[in-house]
């Protein structure tokens, strides 16, 4: 009676384990399964072309081949009521919110009401911006101008302006929020700001000619610069200021190009850093480049639909994004699919930005541009 009634009690636990074992384990895929990614496209995002997507932020589903999801409707309109040529994009946990700049306006809207919160217009023009990782400070270039202001996220207010008169054009904040790096169309030099002190700056160059795209790794030790009239990009130490390198692509020759007047207008590094990809807009094409050896080794390269002048990469590092719009597998330098809207045009864009949720709560951001991400 002993022995039965201790097999029933073994029997009773062992049922409870299980029983506790097979609750718990579909609530973990569930939390799982609650994470949804998705690409938001900013439009027009290719000058004010609209037939390359239209007018809106065009939303898809990262989990599902890159599917259509939906249109937000944004602003960025001039007095006629026609939409305005994209700079730039980012967003911000801290305030919830997606912000995109135009050559006149920066807008803010929130992510989950997917509202238009508000649109300020700057007086000498916006360009491509960067957010702080803290999601609190944004530093706005002006259209080409003499200097950057930095923007406070949740209002758009102006807090303090950086004079630095190089053709204010592009942004990219470090990503451990100590420092950010600005870029001017009639500088060769790349400054470096304290973002504590903004009034703190240093020069990194000079490089061969005035600075376009360019990118840093995660460690913000290097960065990566496309400079006018080069097919390639060139290296630089971010502790030393020094130029260490000057890398060309191979097997092509330069060419015109429709937009942006440099032959190379794009650069980004994989998360993990093993490769540097770069644009060619004459060619059509994105070259690859080993970026464990120094200087950077070409390793291959890939036809595009159209003349690429951007590229980005997904956060797991799995997927590139050129400006064309197709999805690059990063492993085999192929393309799985391409990015079209609802009602199947191409939707082309150099202004994109992924953004994770959690339900209706948005929880990981990534950024417009391929930084490197190992730290």
């Amino acid at each position: 009676m002993k022995k039965l009634r201790f097999r029933l009690l073994l029997l009773t636990l062992s049922l409870g384990v299980i029983a506790l074992f097979t609750h718990t384990i579909p609530k973990k895929k569930q939390e799982e399964k609650a994470i949804k990614r998705y690409l938001y496209v900013a439009t027009p995002g290719i000058r004010n072309y609209l037939e390359y997507g239209g007018h809106g932020l065009v939303v898809f589903d990262i989990d599902n081949n890159y599917q259509f999801v939906k249109r937000i409707p944004t602003a960025g309109l001039d007095a006629e009521g026609k939409p305005i040529n994209v700079k730039g994009i980012c967003a911000s946990l801290a305030t919830n919110s997606i912000y995109i700049s135009t050559i006149t306006t920066l807008q803010c809207i929130d992510l989950t009401t997917e509202k238009v919160k508000w649109e300020r217009k700057y007086d000498e023009g916006c360009d491509r911006m960067a957010i702080s990782p803290d999601g609190k400070t944004i530093y706005l270039p002006t259209f080409e101008k003499d200097y950057w202001s930095v923007v406070d996220a949740a209002t758009g207010d102006v807090k303090q302006k950086i004079v630095l008169n190089s053709g204010a054009h592009n942004t990219v904040f470090g990503l451990n929020g100590k420092e950010v790096y600005l870029a001017g169309l009639r500088s060769p030099y790349l400054t470096v700001v304290n973002a504590q002190k903004p009034t703190e700056t240093r020069q990194v160059g000079p490089f061969s000619a005035s600075i376009r795209p360019f990118t840093v790794n995660g460690k913000q030790t290097l960065c990566f610069v496309n400079v006018n009239d080069l097919l390639g990009f060139e290296i630089g130490d971010l502790k030393t200021g020094k130029m260490l390198h000057r890398v060309v692509v191979s097997g092509v020759q330069k060419g015109p190009v429709k937009r942006h007047g440099c032959p190379s207008h794009g650069v980004g590094l994989t998360p993990d850093e093993k490769e540097v990809w770069v644009v060619d807009g004459a060619n059509q094409q994105v070259h690859f480049f080993d970026a464990t050896v120094m200087p950077s080794r070409q390793i291959g390269s890939l036809s595009l639909r159209d003349q690429p002048g951007w590229i980005t990469f997904s956060l797991d590092g799995k997927h590139a994004y050129p400006s064309t719009g197709e999805i690059i597998d990063v492993a085999t330098h192929k393309i799985i699919t391409t990015l079209q809207g609802e009602n199947g045009q191409g939707v082309h864009s150099e202004k994109m930005i992924e953004v994770h949720f959690n339900g209706q709560k948005p929880v990981q951001i990534g950024d417009q541009f391929g930084l490197g991400r190992k730290r």
